[in-house]
């Protein structure tokens, strides 16, 4: 009886389609994540069922306007949802590991603690949620990154509040609201924010994580000056809502 099995074929005659694939971009992986989140967000917005009075109003088309939302406390961040399209980013808040203390910034924090069965790791990360006029920040933890990271954009919706825009530098007559309306202050720990109106195209003179606050707040231009432990990114973004929530105080 013969055998049918044929001896294997040596040499690579299949095309290996990953091989083929050309590498993607960064931006092409920001523009994927974005729109999986965007149909993340759709879908947990059809699914949806709110618990607060709140809630049931929004879902029910009588409270329309965000505004009228934040005069009350809200406890469900698919409100947010419903009534604005928001913008997020996350700060870097951790650092990697790396020779004599200089490991590259990265989003996650890590921290550890000592039990009977060894060390137990705990990451925690800080978001940004916002859009034009309007910010809030959060922060999560979690024993895995995107459970903190889902942790920390809920609360940041959580913690929307409104911001005034103006154009007040002494410099500028364009009459669109681009930046701060006069000089606010906010303190948080150690660290101390100062923003200051700036004119068109100034663009924003800050550091790189406050400029994400910024920009997800909807401020085109500012000058900042920081004081204190400006190291500590956590107390700098706390310190920088903190001046960003005295604009509505005049």
């Amino acid at each position: 009886m013969a055998n049918d099995r044929r001896p294997p074929m040596r040499g690579n005659f299949r095309r290996n389609d990953r091989r083929d694939q050309k590498p993607r971009s960064k931006a092409e992986i920001e523009k994927a994540r974005a729109e999986r989140l965007k149909e993340q967000q759709a879908r947990e917005l059809e699914e949806w069922k709110p618990v607060t009075a709140l809630g049931k109003l929004v879902k029910t088309g009588k409270v329309k306007d965000i505004d009228e939302a934040l005069t009350k406390k809200i406890l469900e961040p698919s409100i947010i949802d419903t009534l604005i399209k928001t913008k997020e980013d996350i700060l870097n808040i951790g650092q990697a590991k790396g020779k004599f203390g200089g490991g590259k910034r990265r989003a996650w924090r890590q921290t550890q603690r000592k039990t009977k069965e060894g060390n137990v790791a705990t990451f925690s990360c800080m978001a940004v949620v916002g859009s034009d006029s309007y910010v809030g920040l959060g922060y999560g933890r979690a024993k895995e990154t995107l459970p903190a990271r889902a942790k920390a954009v809920r609360k940041a919706k959580l913690n929307l509040q409104k911001i005034r825009l103006s154009c007040a530098s002494f410099d500028c007559t364009c009459g669109e609201p681009h930046t701060v309306p006069f000089i606010v202050e906010g303190k948080t720990g150690g660290a101390r924010v100062k923003l200051m109106p700036a004119a068109q195209g100034t663009g924003l003179v800050a550091g790189d994580e406050l400029k994400k606050i910024l920009r997800v707040a909807g401020i085109k231009d500012v000058y900042s000056v920081t004081t204190g432990k400006k190291r500590t990114t956590l107390n700098m973004a706390k310190a920088l809502i903190d001046a960003l929530s005295k604009t509505t105080e005049m």
